[in-house]
């Protein structure tokens, strides 16, 4: 597996070595002891998987407060999606700070999300496909989020946006705390 440091502290491209004969290709898509020797999470307790059936459909920002905070490793499976993480973690050098990463089927590229960032994404394709792995059971009363259109991050969503759940569009803003409304 290769490991490519993002402009969020913390965060990384993981791409699997694919080994290609006549039958397609093998690759390793998780592997404790690599994860370990990169100084990364390898503990992993659930595996969520999501399915989008429309282009354009928004996912996030989504974290956990502590002390259910969570690293997520996340592979698109189908389609392609466009994958956000954003430092939220007030002592990093990348605070505030977001990169997206295209994430596709055919790349199996996977996004490395520490503990303490936002994570979400847009589907670029109809049918897009998600498999992410989290460090900590999902817990909802700690389970919260924060707007994908707040002006304190401006992500630049790489195509137009045309479906967002409502509880994805409640998420305050950062700064004032008021949500935009539907």
């Amino acid at each position: 597996m290769n490991f490519e440091p993002l402009p969020v502290a913390g965060a990384y491209l993981v791409t699997p070595q694919k080994r290609n004969d006549e039958r397609g290709y093998f690759a390793r898509v998780f592997c404790r002891d690599e994860l370990a020797a990169q100084d990364l999470c390898a503990d992993y307790v659930q595996a969520n998987t999501a399915l989008s059936p429309r282009a354009g459909t928004l996912r996030g920002l989504h974290f956990q407060r502590a002390p259910h905070a969570e690293v997520k490793l996340v592979r698109c499976t189908r389609g392609k999606v466009f994958d956000v993480v954003l430092d939220l973690r007030p002592d990093s050098p990348t605070y505030l700070r977001w990169h997206g990463v295209e994430l596709s089927a055919d790349s199996a590229g996977m996004l490395y999300a520490p503990m303490g960032t936002a994570h979400g994404y847009l589907t670029l394709t109809d049918d897009a496909e998600v498999l992410y792995m989290t460090s900590a059971s999902y817990a909802p009363d700690a389970a919260t989020g924060v707007r994908f259109d707040d002006r304190a991050f401006a992500i630049r969503w790489p195509r137009e946006i045309v479906l967002v759940s409502q509880a994805d569009r409640a998420w305050p803003d950062l700064q004032t705390g008021r949500t935009s409304g539907p």
